[in-house]
């Protein structure tokens, strides 16, 4: 069973259904392409969904081979919550899933599997700073997935802000949309790169993806703001202006730097996360990246530290879609021969690894470049929301770690209820992790947490559960 349907888990099942092997593909999305190639409703009637990507080919290449590939069954709508071994078959593997748009339907499901390969993407990384719960400030993968499934925009006058590569993209798409972008700030500016060229001669396609946006930032007269950053956002129903300051070397904001920019929304994000739920769960280990998060650690085939559990794409790593398409590639051919005993061509493999090699060097290269500054915690007053769910302030996080003895993210979350609101913390745990780090609490990095349940689940649909004995749905792998 592959769980997501981006382009690694699409990848993975292709691979693995063409070589024989019976595979269910599970989404919580109606369609397939996940979050990078997200697309809008057949009802928006949208005649050129593709303009809104790059590298659509690939997509429509494997989309027409999943229609082809009759080992494989498309699950949309499939929300996982659980993913747990069978105890009466060391073998087997029972995912448990809610089923309808964003699991509205509450109809319990239970899936079989013999193998799993986990492909859950990422979450964006947020920063918290004043005023930015304010309406009009979104995310600035928000704003894109808002472009893509709704062609809609978050504003006309947006200034896109925050760190790393995602930026650039998210600028040109809503130039293009038509809106007017007054500026994109970027917290760490790019030269950063010069610091390793080995990623850079290996991957020129990079440089010259760069060079596309800022061709078109250009353009429409963008300008950047290098080393800067949105340090708060203003307005009274919904945004009207943000200021923005320069930053140094630890994203400390420079006194006497700020300027206000007036605008009607703010697109800001500082990277994403690995989606760790269901691997963290499964037992599976991780390992720290170069920007302070963590992400699954596999064999060269792609195999997690648990049996016939495989893991690729973003769940491996911040890397973009090409290196998704190849680990989703080589981890579904790995899964046939280890399930089915296919026959793959060595030389299939190793071209697959070495091309996993030579992009993910770039990705560690961004992830090192993009990192966030131990200093943006001086962006915040002490009335800050920081866990919006709850609403949760800066000052209340710095009061259980510096008064309250709190010395780790758990207990600061039982004093505070950071983190225990709808989203589980998937928007706040990074800045409460560095909050609680700063306000002196000793063991509060950004490990992810083992969790039971890896999606809101209601206590009805719990009790509705199926029998061990019957599952009412089995997709064997």
């Amino acid at each position: 069973m592959v769980i997501g349907a981006g382009p690694a888990g699409l990848a993975g099942a292709v691979a693995a259904g063409e070589l024989g092997l019976r595979t269910a593909l599970v989404d919580a999305a109606e369609l397939t392409g996940g979050q990078f190639y997200r697309g809008p409703s057949p009802a928006l009637g949208a005649r050129r969904p593709e303009a809104l990507h790059h590298a659509w080919s690939a997509y429509a290449d494997l989309r027409e081979r999943l229609r082809h590939c009759p080992a494989v069954s498309h699950l949309p709508g499939h929300h996982v919550w659980s993913v747990v071994r069978d105890p009466g078959h060391a073998d087997r593997w029972t995912v448990h899933a809610l089923t309808g748009p964003d699991g509205t339907d509450r109809a319990p499901v239970r899936l079989a599997a013999r193998g799993l390969l986990i492909a859950a993407g990422a979450v964006e990384r947020h920063l918290p700073f004043p005023g930015w719960t304010l309406p009009g400030v979104v995310g600035a993968g928000g704003a894109q997935a808002m472009l893509k499934s709704g062609l809609v925009l978050p504003g006309r006058r947006i200034v896109v802000a925050g760190s790393g590569p995602l930026l650039l993209a998210a600028a040109t798409s809503l130039t293009a949309a038509g809106a007017d972008v007054p500026a994109l700030v970027e917290a760490t500016g790019y030269l950063g790169y010069a610091r390793h060229p080995g990623a850079l001669a290996a991957n020129p396609g990079k440089a010259a993806e760069a060079v596309t946006h800022g061709g078109a930032l250009l353009r429409h007269r963008v300008p950047l703001y290098a080393r800067s950053a949105v340090t708060a956002a203003h307005g009274r129903q919904r945004v009207e202006a943000v200021t923005v300051a320069r930053l140094d070397r630890r994203w400390r904001p420079v006194p006497g730097t700020a300027r206000r920019i007036a605008c009607d929304a703010v697109a800001v994000g500082h990277g994403l996360i690995p989606q760790l739920d269901l691997v963290t769960t499964l037992g599976c280990a991780v390992r720290p990246t170069a920007d302070g998060t963590h992400a699954v650690a596999t064999d060269r085939s792609l195999a997690t530290s648990v049996p016939t559990v495989w893991a690729a794409g973003e769940t491996r790593g911040i890397g973009g879609a090409a290196v998704a398409l190849a680990e989703g590639e080589l981890a579904g051919l790995a899964a046939g021969a280890r399930l089915r005993g296919a026959a793959v061509p060595p030389a299939r493999t190793a071209r697959l690894r070495r091309r996993i090699a030579r992009l993910r060097s770039f990705a560690d290269a961004m992830a090192a470049v993009h990192a966030p500054g131990p200093g943006w915690p001086e962006w915040l007053t002490d009335d800050t929301e920081v866990c919006r769910c709850e609403e949760v302030t800066a000052d209340r996080v710095r009061e259980a770690a510096a008064d309250l003895g709190a010395r780790d993210t758990r207990t600061v979350k039982l004093l505070t209820r950071a983190g225990m609101g709808w989203c589980q913390g998937r928007i706040c745990a990074t800045a409460v992790a560095c909050l609680a780090t700063r306000y002196g609490a000793s063991d509060a990095g950004p490990a992810p947490d083992r969790r039971p349940l890896a999606a809101p689940v209601p206590l009805a649909a719990l009790a509705e559960l199926p029998a061990e004995s019957g599952p009412k749905t089995a997709e064997p792998t």
